[in-house]
């Protein structure tokens, strides 16, 4: 754990955060036909706290997608490794992303769903960083509001590693700026 920086957000402060955002959701789309679509592998640990949260029927699904390969910065390339395996015109959708950075990826997610037609589109994100952004994404449910660092914990990693931590730490630098 010497990797392991300053505690971005306590596990606390997740758990509440969460359950906020959860109710919110619940409010907005009651007597909704929606589905979450997780974005692998960062948000599996959000959005699975965030679906307990959320007091409706709902249906789940995943895509994989990479911008990043096995750097620490977007590439802007977005590749889809795993698409969806329902259908979603019709259906009230809501995206869940572990962290919004640059906004490319999510850019090119909302156009490629979009032209699904379902019948909403909307983006929840755990961690917003929009100090990086370098396209426009209307996101409608952010946990936190982050400063440009490299975060790791609750799904979120380092070359795999970290996601399985509790709370969102910062990476110390050392390690990915060799």
């Amino acid at each position: 754990m010497d990797n392991i920086g300053e505690i971005l957000i306590d596990e606390e402060t997740l758990i509440k955060r969460v359950k906020e955002l959860g109710a919110e959701i619940t409010e907005d789309y009651r007597g909704k036909n929606l589905i979450l679509i997780g974005i692998l592998k960062g948000a599996v640990i959000f959005m699975s706290d965030l679906s307990k949260e959320i007091k409706l029927p709902l249906a789940m699904d995943f895509m994989a997608v990479s911008s990043y390969g096995a750097s620490t910065h977007s590439s802007g390339v977005v590749r889809i490794l795993k698409d969806l395996d329902a259908e979603i015109e019709g259906k009230d959708v809501l995206i869940v992303e572990d962290i919004v950075d640059t906004g490319l990826t999510l850019h090119y997610l909302q156009s490629n769903l979009l032209s699904r037609k379902p019948n909403s589109l909307k983006i929840c994100c755990c961690l917003d960083k929009p100090s990086r952004r370098k396209v426009p994404v209307d996101i409608d449910y952010v946990g936190f509001e982050i400063p440009d660092e490299y975060v790791v914990g609750y799904g979120l990693d380092y070359n795999e590693r970290y996601r399985n931590l509790p709370y969102i730490s910062i990476l110390n630098p050392d390690i990915y700026k060799k």
